[in-house]
């Protein structure tokens, strides 16, 4: 409702095997933002399009590799262009395959998952306010509303190096994850969010409904959200 430019990108993509989820908040100024983020979808996303399975030996290892690769280029483009001067991104991205979920994270774009009617954040910010969270110097709803809550304290490209979080677990049928941008997430509330998503209703309309609800709080930043109903899964053979 605010913002001019979208500096936001996105990638999903699924078939019956293996679903590949990812959102990119891009920082930098107009232009600057645009391109990091783009970078780092592409980037991540065409590594991780041919990883067979999360439960492969060096699935981990491939999508911290691909986020390293995408900080990586994105850094070296900043240092040649003086116009892409400050550019970064932030990069949190789910592969879903057999039953079982890999996030890889860097930033403050965030990953959730709604089971069993609880919605659990996965994903941890890398800011300020979760810092400060952590040391026991703000409460979570101080965190929301404070005047550095915007600023991240770790992200894509704005270094020669960066290591990801990665998270893993179990996927089951009747889970739903939720991949977003703290457009939507600095706008909505978890317990709003919670009540959005166990609508019964599919994806793209619970996706309509998280976008209204942050624009009508103000929609102060360019909200991404993708939603993921988690309808089967094939019990992954490890033997």
């Amino acid at each position: 409702m605010v913002r001019s430019g979208n500096e936001d990108s996105f990638f999903a993509e699924a078939d019956a095997r293996r679903g590949v989820f990812m959102v990119a908040d891009g920082m930098g100024g107009h232009a600057a933002g645009e391109v990091a983020s783009e970078m780092a979808v592409q980037i991540v996303a065409r590594a991780l399009l041919q990883l067979e399975s999360v439960i492969q030996p060096d699935a981990a290892e491939r999508t911290a590799q691909s986020l390293r690769d995408a900080n990586r280029a994105i850094y070296d483009r900043m240092l040649a262009e003086n116009d892409k001067q400050g550019m970064g991104t932030t990069a949190s991205v789910l592969v879903l395959s057999d039953d079982r979920y890999l996030i890889g994270q860097i930033g403050d774009s965030r990953i959730y998952m709604l089971r069993d009617g609880a919605l659990i954040q996965i994903t941890k910010d890398h800011s300020y306010v979760q810092e400060q969270v952590d040391a026991g110097l703000l409460t979570p709803e101080q965190a929301r509303y404070h005047p550095y809550s915007n600023v991240i304290t770790r992200c894509v490209g704005a270094g020669e190096a960066v290591e990801p979080d990665l998270y893993a677990g179990e996927a089951r049928p009747g889970d739903v994850f939720l991949v977003a941008s703290d457009g939507l997430t600095g706008m909505v509330d978890d317990r709003r969010l919670q009540q959005i998503l166990l609508a019964r209703s599919g994806p793209g309309r619970i996706v309509d409904s998280l976008i209204a609800e942050a624009n009508g709080r103000g929609g102060l930043d360019n909200i991404t959200a993708i939603v993921v109903q988690v309808v089967g899964t094939d019990p992954a053979d490890r033997g």
